[in-house]
């Protein structure tokens, strides 16, 4: 499911799992968990970045 997520999905679940952990509420597990979580949100943010800044990135002309 989280490869069809959008930037903009993922960096909104990322902050959700790390507003939950700065909270301290959670349990050990459960915040074990929220890591785990929040790391794959981070993956996809960090992949979709990548991606798009390919798609834009200028390639110098080649001089004649």
């Amino acid at each position: 499911m989280s490869e069809q997520l959008t930037y903009e999905q993922a960096l909104e679940k990322l902050d959700e799992k790390l507003k939950l952990l700065e909270d301290g509420d959670l349990s050990l597990e459960d915040a074990l968990k929220a890591v785990d979580e929040a790391r794959v949100y981070l993956k996809v943010c960090t992949e979709r970045l990548e991606a798009a800044r390919k798609k834009i990135e200028i390639r110098p002309e080649p001089v004649e």
